[in-house]
């Protein structure tokens, strides 16, 4: 099998500082160099010399995906990595960044509104109009089990209203360098709602840095006292509570346009890997994905280490 070797240039803000990167280009795999301007992730693509790797890439199911050694500072797998497409609820990630770098209180009461509400598949919601919660609860529900109420009354009652709240996840976007991204709602029902893996393996590094959206994406369940009763939540990423995984950030998402989604950081082999996952066809496919990559990249030490002995 005959692989192209890409190298780039990776600067990843304070994190990782600038270094080298290559990654395999191979053949169907439909790998195209990074571009970006951005403090998080700024990457330049040249070539090098053509030749013969010998690791085969991950069987992955799902039509886009990228996966980032952030420790190594290397891309190990890129898929359609350009490529804008609709993100869904993936979309809360960037509704929590923006709610928390605005410093609001997360114990002031936000009442749910018939405001918050939208019809049509895939808006579920088990807040009632009249719910009141701290803003934290609403931020916790968001990101663990994707409400979708929750995020729309976050984006409601950020300074200025809602749509100051969408201009300023566009905002905070670009500053990232998510140059293929664009927002249109705060909870990811829009599938106007874009942006391409690359732009997703730079949002998944920024609130990695946050210790409110770790702790809670990767919360397995909690409960809220709605009214005289409380409801109980799930996480919607079963990967959270599989005791072979070190997940440090973690979203799901899924609308019709966008299939089912997962974007994650997590440990494995000791390296901080950032993986992007978009499109995946049926309800088991990107979690069986994530499996995949987790015993690809096994497999690849395991035969890294014996070639070294």
């Amino acid at each position: 099998m005959n692989w192209r070797l890409r190298c780039v240039t990776l600067v990843v803000g304070s994190l990782l500082g600038a270094s080298s990167l290559c990654y395999a280009d191979a053949p169907g795999a439909g790998v195209d160099p990074i571009s970006a301007s951005s403090p998080a992730l700024r990457i330049a693509a040249v070539h090098s010399h053509a030749r013969k790797l010998s690791f085969d890439e991950p069987d992955l199911r799902s039509s886009s995906a990228l996966i980032v050694d952030e420790t190594h500072s290397r891309v190990l797998f890129a898929r359609r990595a350009d490529v804008a497409m609709p993100i869904a609820s993936i979309t809360k990630l960037m509704t929590a960044l923006v709610v928390l770098d605005a410093a609001q209180s997360l114990d002031e009461p936000i009442e749910i509104t018939r405001d918050d509400t939208h019809a049509g598949k895939g808006a579920f919601s088990r807040l009632a109009v009249g719910t009141k919660l701290p803003r934290g609860d609403l931020v916790h529900l968001a990101l663990m089990s994707s409400e979708n109420r929750a995020a729309h009354a976050l984006g409601r009652q950020y300074p200025g209203g809602l749509t100051a709240f969408v201009a300023a996840m566009n905002a905070r976007a670009n500053g990232l360098g998510m140059t293929h991204s664009h927002f249109v709602d705060p909870a990811g029902l829009s599938s106007e709602n874009v942006a391409s893996p690359e732009d997703l393996s730079k949002l998944v590094m920024a609130v990695s840095q946050n210790p409110v959206i770790r702790d809670y994406s990767t919360d397995k369940a909690y409960a809220v006292h709605a009214g005289r009763r409380m409801i109980g939540f799930r996480n919607t990423d079963s990967l959270v509570s599989n005791p072979g995984w070190n997940i440090i950030v973690q979203k799901t998402g899924y609308i019709a346009e966008a299939g089912k989604c997962l974007v994650m950081q997590a440990i494995i082999d000791g390296r901080t890997i950032v993986i992007v996952l978009l499109d995946s066809f049926g309800k088991y496919t990107r979690v069986a994905d994530a499996k995949r990559i987790k015993k690809w990249m096994e497999w690849r030490l395991t035969a890294e280490l014996a070639n070294e002995g």
